[in-house]
Order: C-alpha cells, then sequence, then structure tokens
C-alpha cells in the first residue's frame, strides 16, 4: 500500500487585532479576528524537517507589525497586503489567505466607542504565485418581514404537520459572501460593502415572498445588478421561525399578532447567484 500527503496547510488562527489611530483629539478605532493559512511544499515538515516552515507565532506577530507600518484600513487592502507578503517572502509558500472579521464600533465621542450590533463585516483573501482573489461579505445581518410573505404547495407526505399559510412572518440571519470580478489598486471597498448590503436589505424588503428561496434569489439578484464588481453572491439565510401561539384555551383569538420565537431546529437556505459571463474562480472560496 503506498501513503502519500495530501492536501494541507497551516497558519494562525483568529489573531485579534485592534488599531487605535491617534492624529488628533479625535481618534480611529479599527478591531478586526484576522486568520492566516498557508499552503505549498510543506511535505518535508510533516516528516520532521520544519525549514521551509515560518511559525505561525510570526505570522502572528507579521499581523500586528503590519497594522503599525501600514496601519489598518479596510480589511480587503490590509489582507491583500499580508498574502502577498507570505508568498513573496517564503520560497516554500505558493498560497495564501488571510480571512479577516471585522467588529463594529458606534462613536460616542471623540475617543469613546460602544460596540454595537451592526453586522459583522468579512473578507477573505487568496493569493497565489500569480493570481489574487477577493471574497467580502457579512454575517449577522438580521432581517424580519411582518407579512408579504406565504408558504403553501410544497411537498406532503405521511409526516408532514406543518400548516399551510398565506400571511406569515419572515425572518432570517443573512451569511452573505461575494467575489469581486477584478483585484487591484484603487478599488472602492468600503462604497462595495455598503452598496452591496443596501441591494440586499432593500431586496429582502421589496420582495413579495412565497418562500425563503425566492427571496434568496432576488437578493443576489439585486447585488449583481447594483455592483457591477460583483462577480457572484453566495447567501445562507437560516429561517427564525415565528409560530402563531394557540391562544383557544383562554378564550382569546390570535390573528396574526402573537408569536413564539423559535431559534432551532431551523430551516436553513443555501444558493449561489453568478453573473454567466463571469469566469468561476474556485481558488477564491
Amino acid at each position: 500500500m503506498a501513503i502519500a500527503l495530501g492536501a494541507n496547510r497551516y497558519g494562525k488562527a483568529e489573531v485579534r487585532l485592534v488599531r487605535v489611530v491617534r492624529d488628533g483629539p479625535r481618534h480611529e478605532l479599527r478591531d478586526l479576528t484576522v486568520s492566516v493559512a498557508l499552503a505549498g511544499d510543506l511535505a518535508a515538515a510533516h516528516e520532521g524537517d520544519n525549514s521551509g516552515v515560518l511559525p505561525t507565532d510570526t505570522q502572528k506577530n507579521t499581523v500586528y507589525a503590519f497594522a503599525k507600518r501600514y496601519g489598518v484600513g479596510e480589511p480587503e487592502a490590509f489582507g491583500l497586503l499580508l498574502a502577498r507578503h507570505f508568498v513573496d517572502t517564503q520560497p516554500s509558500i505558493h498560497w495564501a489567505r488571510v480571512d479577516l472579521a471585522e467588529h463594529p464600533w458606534s462613536r460616542l465621542g471623540p475617543h469613546s466607542f460602544a460596540r454595537d450590533g451592526a453586522p459583522t463585516r468579512h473578507a477573505s483573501v487568496t493569493v497565489t504565485g500569480d493570481a489574487s482573489y477577493v471574497v467580502s461579505g457579512l454575517s449577522g445581518l438580521i432581517l424580519l418581514n411582518t407579512t408579504d410573505s406565504e408558504f403553501h404547495g410544497y411537498v406532503r407526505d405521511g409526516y408532514t404537520t406543518l400548516p399551510e399559510t398565506t400571511d406569515r412572518i419572515l425572518a432570517t440571519e443573512v451569511d452573505a459572501r461575494w467575489r469581486w470580478t477584478e483585484v487591484g489598486a484603487g478599488r472602492s471597498w468600503a462604497s462595495s460593502f455598503q452598496g452591496a448590503r443596501d441591494a440586499l436589505t432593500a431586496a429582502f424588503v421589496e420582495t413579495y415572498s412565497y418562500s425563503l428561496q425566492q427571496t434568496l434569489y432576488a437578493m443576489g439578484s439585486r447585488a449583481l445588478e447594483k455592483q457591477p464588481e460583483i462577480a457572484e453572491v453566495r447567501l445562507a439565510l437560516p429561517n427564525r421561525h415565528h409560530f402563531l401561539v394557540d391562544l383557544a384555551p383562554f378564550g382569546l383569538g390570535n390573528d396574526n399578532e402573537v408569536y413564539v420565537a423559535t431559534d432551532r431546529p431551523y430551516g436553513l437556505i443555501e444558493g449561489t447567484v453568478l453573473r454567466d459571463d463571469v469566469a468561476p474562480a474556485p481558488e477564491a472560496w
């Protein structure tokens, strides 16, 4: 029997980074969690030879040093800087991925902030020897429509108990990722992020929904229509169920007014919406 090493990578996960800019009385704050993964000619490392291994502690230190040396602007730009550094400076490394999650803070004063409940912004940067890919996104965006949602006409079998409805609450917690068509200097990462978020939200609000699948497709389509720099959108939408409470035992009716919100189990709807004129890039994911 022949034994061979398969695909492998290593890196430093979840480096917590807070960068404060103190150029004047009004301070700026960026709060990120950064994860690095590297791959390349590392077979020897799995046999005890560490000569091609950049320690994960060094990777962590690089994140902090780059934050001081170059500052921390948009997460996509910071991720590209780090990933390209690892590939360009390490002969044994041919592939680098940097995943970044930005944690939002709202301003209370010139140097005071409060951690808010806004969605987490994400960026995933992949660099090979001759190519770079950027995937942006968000998680934790909770959306709810109190009406304009139906669900009926579905398959029924001997185990089906769910009643059909022509008026229900539709709620979800959006996890969205979108791939850029091009990566280069001068990209407006912040405005693209906001534009994509606005498009996803507007489509949820404005779509009369017959299923969460339909809503997912409408949201992805709207993002592609409004943001030409986006090649594809991948969405994961858990159905945050709201069920009507039976108030009959108390002599009360319930005309779509009182619900119990359940967090599990939940339906999970996932899908990709993409342009048919843009080449796929599985390397980005």
